[in-house]
């Protein structure tokens, strides 16, 4: 039985649950990303933050999409990121000759239930003048979303995802196995749980697909490890990063069996691909590597284009293990940080949730360190703030990929 504190979400207009509040104010080109967080800099206090508590003023993030011509994938990701149930309102930001299709992301969230608004510079005055109109409009949107009805959220409503960054040689024995662990009690309470990436996991694609609920889910496990197998041989290189060999790893192969250990033992019931949602609890894997031959460069340029592409699936908390040490966040949804590495966290312990390098001084079990993910997961998501947001983390990145719709192998339990 887990020890589950009472959820209280914000409940969407569209049926969904949120464990946060927050006012997204989106760039649709780069060309206006310098407004856009003119407006959002005029909300950010992080002082203030700090001390606040969830349930305070709805929050204001920053994201975006730099491009300016289309890109399916991007719409897609900017459509899903808009609608999360974690954002309780939304404020465009146009330049006004850019390709992106402003109007149809505004129907969207429009058909969502939010409050939306659109701004173009080209017809709003310019810089100063966008700005100012833009904090007046993220003003009326906070007064919209602070009367959201708060109801009670089930563990099983809950969706969590995981992702590696900064590894070394203490990860696959620490904070891997024990996420690993609180994925397995998260799911057997119901919960979807998401790991990835593809990229990291060649070598691992055979035990992977003995797990699966199907034999044609597990061809298909094969299959999207494989795909990302030829992209980086394509592309010159993997996800083998110097900082991985410094930190004590020494081949893709023992780095991908680290990353693997963060899924746990249940059964993997589906795959994803970026802005897909869970169709119930479960275990999933996100498969992030884009279809086809390489078109727009590595897959994912950092940690947070990870990031990004789970709360894009629903993730409400992202669990964030590293060993060399990482101090990243996210907009729009929290990142729980867990340090595989005790040299590491006594370094940068105000970054840190939890120490599971206490596992290697034989001052925890991975069951403890486990239980102890699992129980932060819970206390985040009744409003308890992470490191990250208390610092005043909300990096957020969103680039060029191009992906085909998953198979109907990909979701053999999806209800009808």
């Amino acid at each position: 039985m887990l020890n589950t504190p009472a959820i209280t979400a914000y409940l969407r207009p569209d049926g969904r649950k949120g464990i946060r509040n927050v006012i997204a104010v989106a760039y649709l080109v780069e060309c206006a990303h310098h407004v856009a967080r003119g407006i959002v800099n005029r909300f950010t206090d992080y002082e203030q933050l700090a001390s606040a508590t969830i349930g305070d003023a709805p929050e204001v993030h920053l994201i975006g999409f730099p491009g300016c011509y289309p890109n399916a994938y991007a719409f897609k990701m900017m459509q899903a990121l808009t609608t999360h149930p974690n954002v309780g309102g939304v404020l465009l930001i146009s330049l006004g000759c850019e390709s992106f299709n402003r109007e149809q992301l505004k129907t969207t969230i429009e058909a969502s239930g939010r409050p939306v608004e659109t701004l173009v510079i080209q017809n709003s005055g310019g810089t100063a003048s966008t700005i100012q109109k833009g904090v007046e409009a993220v003003k009326r949107m906070q007064a919209i979303a602070a009367q959201t009805p708060r109801v009670d959220m089930d563990i099983s409503e809950l969706i969590i995802g995981t992702i590696c960054g900064g590894s070394d040689g203490t990860s696959g024995i620490t904070a891997n196995p024990a996420v690993g662990r609180a994925f397995d009690a998260l799911g057997a309470a119901g919960a979807a749980c998401i790991f990835e990436e593809t990229g990291e996991l060649v070598g691992c694609e055979k035990i992977m697909a003995d797990r699966a609920v199907t034999p044609e889910l597990g061809a298909a496990l094969e299959a999207s490890v494989e795909k990302a197998e030829r992209y980086y041989t394509i592309m010159g290189f993997g996800s083998f990063a110097p900082g991985n060999a410094e930190g004590g790893l020494t081949t893709q192969e023992e780095k991908s069996m680290g990353a693997y250990s963060k899924s746990g033992s249940a059964p993997i019931c589906g795959i994803l691909k970026p802005g897909d949602q869970p169709p119930t609890g479960g275990l999933y894997l996100l498969d992030v590597v884009p279809d086809g031959e390489p078109r727009f460069g590595f897959p994912n340029i950092s940690d947070n284009a990870e990031i990004v592409e789970l709360i894009a699936c629903g993730a409400h908390i992202t669990l964030f293990t590293t060993g060399r040490g990482s101090v990243v966040g996210s907009a729009i949804s929290p990142v729980i940080k867990i340090c595989a590495n005790p040299e590491t966290f006594r370094k940068l312990a105000e970054d840190m949730d939890i120490d599971a390098g206490r596992i290697m001084e034989g001052r925890a079990t991975l069951d403890e360190v486990g239980s102890e993910i699992t129980d932060l997961v819970l206390k985040v998501a009744a409003g308890a703030r992470t490191k990250s947001e208390a610092l005043g983390h909300q990096e957020f990145i969103l680039t060029y990929k191009a992906f085909e719709p998953i198979g109907p192998a990909c979701l053999p339990l999806k209800r009808a």
